[in-house]
């Protein structure tokens, strides 16, 4: 029995299904309604107290199943899709109260309403993100892997379609869902495939941007296929004056946002000068048209979602207006309007409706050999091209995976009666399914950091003096440039052993779907350089100061924080390079006030973790006058190496070393030692070894040149080491000192006092905000990572290791 709208009857206790949760909601919901402030006549009067305990109820049940599934490795999409199932008819929704009151029938318009409302706006921000010109930039390999990723399942699922219905007696209810669910199990959407990259943090991966490519061309290929399957059911169901109508609609439609809203997005761009906010009129007008295609779309026969995706494609991606765009919406879509659109189809789905076995059996067939063609379709191409196999196999998983976008086709065969309840039930438990067993695996196949292990050594101590030092250098914005034009300045470039640089900057992905690694192309003579252009001139112009002695190449990286070291990792493996050159994430403001990037931060803890090579950290405190770099001789440059002992301090001298070579360079060396005239940092005896040998060839070469010099101080505890580091570090143009140290009671009472973060304990002296010196500071680290070497330490002898 259901209870009345008074809230009167006994129908929660008569129910035979939720408990104390459900009952409780229940009372709750009546007490509010007894007031006669939800439920009305009209399905407009649905008010907002209803709305807000619903969208509150949907949103404690998805992160709650969220927490449940996230040691499973479960995508957030699974947790959204499952807690629509928990709030429907196949588990809450048995008890009929709780369905009523929580989900009335008279206001499900209302949510409904929202939901496609939000899946519309969904739609277009990922049109927004997509550049269109992918399809035309992806390479060969792109293009075979998505057209066989989707024809290869297509044929092979119709096929068994047509013998299934041919020697079964299906029912009439299956045989007409099958040919579109043939093609929604064979396509592979580019909004599915972003998101789940996105949140395996291997968006910009090398499998992440052939994914996303690929699927691109995948979409393609479905909306072709779908394309022509409309035009021939128009054809044969409509008179023909209809149907030639509906054709120069969609033209005239077409040719308005191409050349119509396309010139008015490049106009508002234009007018929007770099680095500053586009206007709120030019936001809010671009609502307005959206608004007015999906109507107009409606009107002359284009779906409105349709619609959507192609007013947001001709919006460009990025900066400053497609980024304005997906700030504002993305998170307004993404935490209320979405979890709406996957709660509606929870609603709509109750798993008791499926009853019979040969059904199930039929649609699973169909999604498992839809399945095996997609995974022979992607994988043949990439075996073909020599990928590793489980490479090509986490790559086919992904081109695999579900998500909204077949919920939405679900939806819209729902709506339009293409399928049954009973088969709706079992796609939606296929998607779920699909989607919850790929993540998982994907996660435990692939790992792009195993891909930056080199095959020999990187860094500055092994490589000979008539060698090229090939060094790449990332940059966040213009603030990083004198710095490291300094370093590069005293970094001796010669005949013999010249440097090869590289350029990264590093741009956050805002307004776009995809990451990009690209090469810079220069431009004729551009009236308004954008910053990436300035930063690259700067680069250039010191290329030019020393002709034939600095190679230069730029690229652009565009890529979410979490990964962005793939970029950097992946460019550094690519060029062969010796030092990774990162800027620090405090960012001195005229040498006193100090801006904090954690995002930088986790990028460099990333770098340090994962590079191929040596990586150095490079602190500019501010003093503009001894960062900056001129094209005259310089004055006489003070250089300091702190030197304590390991991998890491022998790193930093052998730079500093090259350094000396630089007849304006006075290189210091200042040694610390315990009070027993040996060093105060652990190590085995092969390091100290190798420390020794180091600081004898130093001393040779002081003999020789007269702008060596070296010091030694005597520390027995904490504190000496950190009052000599203040006064010494106080009293040159750049300290350098590597990043780790082994283990000693002086250096375990460093670390308790610094809590040490990415720079060390010595590093993390210098760069402390009560540090009064104007130094500027490079935190040295040698290379981690040597394919066949457990201890770099202990040989350099090659030998094969699984890792």
């Amino acid at each position: 029995m259901i209870a009345d709208s008074n809230g009167g009857g006994s129908g929660i206790d008569d129910d035979n299904f939720g408990g104390f949760k459900t009952s409780f909601l229940c009372h709750f919901v009546n007490q509010i309604n007894s007031r006669g402030v939800i439920l009305g006549g009209d399905p407009l009067s649905y008010s907002i107290p209803l709305l807000l305990l619903q969208l509150s109820l949907i949103s404690i049940i998805t992160r709650v199943v969220q927490f449940l599934l996230k040691p499973f490795g479960q995508p957030f999409i699974v947790s959204q899709i499952l807690g629509g199932v928990i709030l429907g008819p196949s588990i809450l929704g048995q008890n009929v109260t709780f369905l009523e009151r929580v989900f009335p029938a008279k206001g499900r318009v209302v949510i409904d309403t929202l939901s496609i409302f939000g899946l519309m706006l969904f739609i277009f921000l990922i049109g927004v993100k997509v550049d269109p010109t992918m399809v035309l930039r992806s390479g060969k390999k792109a293009i075979a892997v998505g057209i066989l990723g989707f024809f290869i399942p297509y044929g092979l699922a119709s096929l068994v379609a047509c013998l299934l219905d041919q020697f079964l007696s299906l029912d009439t209810g299956i045989a007409k869902a099958l040919p579109h669910l043939v093609v929604m199990q064979s396509m592979t959407a580019f909004p599915v495939i972003t998101c789940f990259l996105d949140e395996l943090n291997i968006l910009n991966s090398e499998i992440g941007r052939l994914a996303s490519s690929s699927s691109i061309i995948c979409d393609v290929c479905l909306w072709s296929v779908m394309s022509i399957q409309f035009a021939v059911k128009i054809y044969n169901t409509k008179p023909l004056r209809v149907t030639i109508g509906l054709f120069l609609s969609s033209i005239f439609f077409s040719i308005f946002i191409v050349f119509g809203v396309r010139p008015a997005a490049s106009w508002a761009i234009r007018r929007t000068p770099e680095g500053k906010p586009i206007k709120e009129i030019y936001v809010f007008m671009v609502l307005v048209v959206l608004m007015a295609c999906g109507f107009a779309g409606e009107v002359i026969g284009i779906n409105a979602l349709v619609a959507s995706l192609a007013f947001g494609l001709v919006i460009p991606d990025g900066p400053p207006l497609g980024a304005a765009l997906v700030e504002r919406l993305d998170c307004f879509v993404s935490a209320l309007l979405m979890p709406l659109f996957f709660t509606i189809c929870g609603l709509h789905m109750d798993i008791f409706c499926v009853q019979k076995l040969k059904d199930v059996g039929v649609l699973q067939l169909i999604v498992f050999v839809a399945f095996v063609g997609k995974i022979m379709g992607t994988m043949l191409p990439l075996l073909f091209c020599r990928m590793p196999f489980r490479d090509a196999l986490s790559f086919a998983l992904i081109m695999n995976s579900k998500g909204i976008v077949e919920l939405a086709f679900l939806n819209d065969f729902r709506i339009s009666a293409v399928i049954t309840r009973e088969c709706y039930a079992i796609s939606i438990i296929s998607v779920v399914g699909i989607t919850g067993v790929i993540a998982p695996l994907v996660k435990v196949l692939y790992d792009p950091s195993k891909r930056y292990v080199a095959y020999k050594r990187r860094t500055l101590l092994h490589s000979r003096n008539d060698e090229e030092l090939r060094i790449l250098a990332c940059v966040h914005s213009q603030e990083n440039v004198p710095a490291i034009l300094g370093l590069l300045q005293v970094s001796n470039p010669t005949k013999d052993s010249p440097i090869n640089l590289v350029v990264l900057h590093l741009n956050k992905l805002m307004g776009r779907a995809s990451s990009v690694l690209v090469a810079h192309r220069e431009r004729d003579k551009p009236l308004n350089p954008t910053q990436s252009e300035r930063i690259f001139n700067a680069f250039k112009k010191f290329e030019e100061q020393y002709q034939g002695l600095v190679l230069m190449q730029c690229y652009k990286a565009i890529s979410p924080y979490a990964t962005m070291h793939d970029d950097v990792c992946l460019l550094a493996l690519e060029k062969r390079t010796i030092l990774i050159i990162i800027p620090f994430h405090k960012q001195w403001i005229l040498g006193q006030r100090v801006e904090t990037s954690y995002a930088y931060r986790h990028l460099n803890k990333n770098v340090l973790e994962k590079a191929p090579c040596s990586v150095g950290i490079l602190i500019n405190r501010g003093n503009q006058k001894k960062s900056r770099y001129v094209a005259t001789q310089p004055s006489l440059f003070h250089v300091a190496v702190l030197f304590l002992g390991g991998a890491d301090d022998r790193e930093a001298l052998a730079y500093a070393c090259r350094m000396a070579d630089k007849s304006n360079v006075m290189l210091t060396v200042v040694r610390f030692r315990g009070s027993n005239s040996t060093g105060i940092v652990g190590g085995t005896e092969r390091s100290k070894m190798l420390d020794a040998e180091i600081l004898g060839g130093i001393n040779l070469k002081m003999q020789i040149k007269r702008q060596i010099l070296s010091q030694e101080y005597v520390a027995t505890s904490g504190e000496d080491v950190l009052s000599i580091t203040r006064r010494v570090g106080s009293s040159y143009d750049l300290v350098m000192v590597g990043r780790r140290h082994g283990n000693s009671p002086i250096m375990s009472e460093l670390r308790k006092w610094n809590q040490c973060g990415e720079l060390g304990a010595i590093g993390e002296i210098l760069a402390a905000p009560d540090f009064r010196g104007e130094a500027s500071l490079l935190v040295v680290q040698q290379q981690t990572k040597l394919w066949g070497l457990k201890d770099p330490e202990e040989s350099t002898h090659l030998r094969r290791i699984k890792l």
